[in-house]
């Protein structure tokens, strides 16, 4: 079966800058991205592609069969629900209290919409629409990665120099992963340590967690679930219910919660972002469909941080800020709680635009050091942002 992963247009939007570098179903929530969890509970003999906006189709093509199942990049699967697509009849499609799951027929009778008939989903169906979806259901999602990541598998061994409080069972520490004299709490969830993570001596660490594999949790920080460390993350410090995608350090002091940071941001040492305002109100936060700041219903949010964004030795971060794909902050004051793509400045001296040729080089360094390459199609698609015209609204 040709699996297509397909954007929802409206819901894409909603969740840039996240979705700016990549398709929805490349999010990372839990353990796994959303693919990476279709894929597994669908089977491994299925060919897996994207449908997703203009400017990425380059780098993540859609490859079109006879017949496909359509799949909608923002819901998070369970295997009933991966049950229920499979078993689509073709030209069916799965709904969900109005939302397509997933379609099994031609590319054509997708694009118009075009179905022999509709089935309501059974199941309960979790999804993402907005930026802060992702920290408000990863507590539960980690927890459904972790029963299926590790299902009939034996965990390596823990050091006796860790301590453990709650059930140590619920600790599983992949091949390579490095943990000692560290403090792991299990009562308020699973923790899991992936293929050559490192947890330095004297971290503490509360589940729900995940260390995606070779990320770094270092000395003394103190690490609160809800939290997922993308592949090659590192962080120090504190730091709660937060996602971060991947190839990100928050390496020294400073605190970051209800957040979710882009691929190869930094935050500089100190940098501390609020996720809850002085007078306990409603959270706004910036919309990149309405362009304006919107109502959240939530009280605590922190940072949303676009690929390639950094801020400098203590930074102040106001509560529910939005940053763009690469941009720079840095100096004394908060800055305000939207920055748009490629800009760089601070509150006092206020921002300019980063010019390409400058941001190239940067990203060039950075990659650099995880043994990567910016490609001229990552250019291509930089460059289509940086002339995206509402990224200045």
């Amino acid at each position: 079966m040709n699996i297509i992963f397909f954007d929802d247009n409206e819901v894409r939007r909603h969740l840039l800058p996240l979705t700016y570098t990549r398709p929805t179903a490349l999010l990372r929530v839990g353990i796994t991205t959303i693919e990476e969890k279709w894929k597994s509970m669908l089977g491994t003999d299925h060919t897996c592609s994207y449908l997703t906006a203009a400017h990425l189709k380059v780098k993540f093509p859609a490859r079109v069969d006879k017949t496909n199942l359509m799949i909608a990049g923002h819901v998070i699967p369970t295997p009933n629900l991966a049950a229920e697509a499979l078993a689509l009849d073709l030209g069916q499609a799965l709904m969900h209290n109005g939302t397509l799951i997933a379609f099994n027929g031609t590319a054509q009778d997708f694009d118009d919409k075009r179905y022999t008939s509709c089935i309501e989903s059974q199941c309960e169906v979790m999804k993402l629409v907005m930026p802060y979806d992702i920290f408000m259901i990863n507590a539960k999602v980690i927890e459904q990665d972790f029963s299926r990541l590790t299902a009939g598998r034996e965990s390596q061994p823990l050091p006796a120099t860790c301590t453990v409080i709650g059930d140590a069972s619920r600790i599983f520490l992949e091949e390579g992963a490095t943990v000692d004299g560290a403090f792991l709490n299990t009562r308020g969830g699973c923790i899991y340590v992936g293929r050559d993570v490192e947890v330095m001596e004297g971290a503490c660490v509360r589940g729900p967690f995940a260390a995606c594999h070779d990320a770094k949790v270092r000395m003394g920080a103190k690490v609160y679930g809800a939290t997922t460390l993308g592949p090659h993350c590192k962080v120090g410090g504190e730091i709660e219910s937060t996602v971060m995608i991947g190839y990100s350090n928050k390496a020294h002091d400073g605190f970051l919660g209800d957040a979710v940071i882009g691929e190869w941001c930094n935050l500089g040492g100190g940098t501390t972002a609020s996720n809850l305002k002085n007078d306990y109100s409603e959270i706004k936060l910036w919309d990149y469909v309405e362009r304006r700041f919107v109502r959240t219903g939530l009280q605590f949010c922190g940072l949303i941080m676009g690929d390639h964004s950094k801020t400098g030795v203590n930074c102040m971060i106001n509560t529910a800020t939005v940053l763009g794909v690469g941009v720079n902050i840095h100096g004394s004051g908060f800055p305000r709680p939207f920055v748009a793509s490629f800009q760089e400045g601070s509150s006092n001296a206020g921002f300019k635009d980063v010019p390409l040729k400058t941001f190239y080089s940067i990203a060039e360094r950075v990659m650099a050091r995880r043994g990567l390459e910016l490609t001229q199609v990552d250019r291509d698609i930089f460059e289509s942002i940086y002339n995206i015209s509402d990224r200045y609204k």
